[in-house]
């Protein structure tokens, strides 16, 4: 009876799986929406079963998107079972939050990886290159138009967009780490809720407030900066490109301190709930507050600014 069951609840969720990605596959505007669940039938799939069962239910939902979509969908299924199933599993483990977000994020970066590997060896697709060439063919169409109303962009303005460009290039390795972070939040922040509604607990996430990155990440930090300052690596180099990316990594890391700072200050204070999250938005809408977090992420990492703050009473 057992076996019947598993079979029977394989074959219910792989028929859901069909249906979100048929919709992701064929209706591009709700497909975004629907992109963010099609992971929840492989993690459940391995919170409730063995690790193997969730093998055979990856294949056959493989086989499926073959069937449902082309060839194209088979990336697709690979990279959300797989990332389901990790997830899965660590909730199976009764792993914290955070480490279900780190393991789900880190299956999720190394999708992205080998799915660029794999585009850009055998079909001669870049994704990035591509992405890059229509900023530039954009920006130049701008330039143009500009020319033809007698406001012919300076020459800081041009090398200005020059830089750009050079700059995404560079951080392209930064981009896809910030792409799978990002994603796996917010695949978390949608999946988790419905999860309770299959009589499955996942564990809480710790008050954003208590954040504490460990104090190393600073000596990084610092030594990044100071060997760029010391060596000047040309830009062509692999030491550049390694040395930028690292510095925007753990500039994001700091920054993400400097916000919880301002999170365990505001609490700290009994203020409301809503000064803190104001207080975010605005320093994302202007970019002259962000280095301000960062000295904060900074001073809190080296000197524990924290305990120098007053608890409400």
């Amino acid at each position: 009876m057992g076996n019947i069951h598993k079979l029977t609840e394989g074959a219910l969720f792989l028929s859901i799986y069909a249906v979100l990605l048929l919709v992701f596959l064929y209706i591009p505007v709700l497909g975004v929406v629907v992109s963010l669940f099609l992971v929840f039938p492989f993690i459940l799939m391995t919170v409730k079963n063995e690790l193997k069962f969730s093998l055979v239910f990856l294949i056959a939902a493989t086989l499926i998107s073959l069937i449902v979509g082309t060839i194209l969908a088979v990336p697709v299924t690979i990279t959300y079972g797989t990332v389901g199933m990790v997830i899965g599993y660590l909730l199976k483990k009764e792993n914290s939050r955070f480490a279900i977000y780190i393991g789900g994020s880190l299956a999720l970066l190394i999708n992205i990886v080998l799915q660029y590997v794999v585009a850009v060896s055998f079909f001669q697709l870049n994704f990035i290159e591509e992405t890059i060439q229509v900023f530039r063919e954009s920006t130049e169409l701008s330039f143009e138009m500009l020319a033809r109303m007698g406001q012919s962009p300076n020459e800081a303005l041009q090398k200005q967009f020059e830089d750009t460009i050079k700059l995404m290039k560079t951080l392209a390795p930064s981009l896809f780490v910030l792409m799978a972070f990002i994603g796996m939040f917010v695949i978390q922040l949608v999946n988790m809720p419905i999860l309770r509604r299959f009589h499955i607990q996942p564990p809480k996430w710790r008050p954003f407030c208590e954040l504490t990155l460990p104090r190393s990440l600073l000596l990084y930090y610092l030594l990044t900066i100071l060997i760029i300052l010391l060596v000047k690596p040309a830009e062509d180099q692999f030491l550049y490109g390694a040395l930028t990316n690292l510095s925007f990594i753990l500039q994001a890391l700091i920054l993400l301190q400097g916000f919880a700072f301002i999170f365990y200050f505001s609490y700290s204070k009994g203020y409301s709930k809503a000064i803190p999250i104001i207080a975010t938005i605005l320093a994302f809408i202007i970019p002259i507050f962000l280095p301000i977090v960062r000295i904060l992420g900074i001073i809190d990492l080296g000197f524990n600014l924290r305990q120098y703050v007053g608890t409400k009473k």
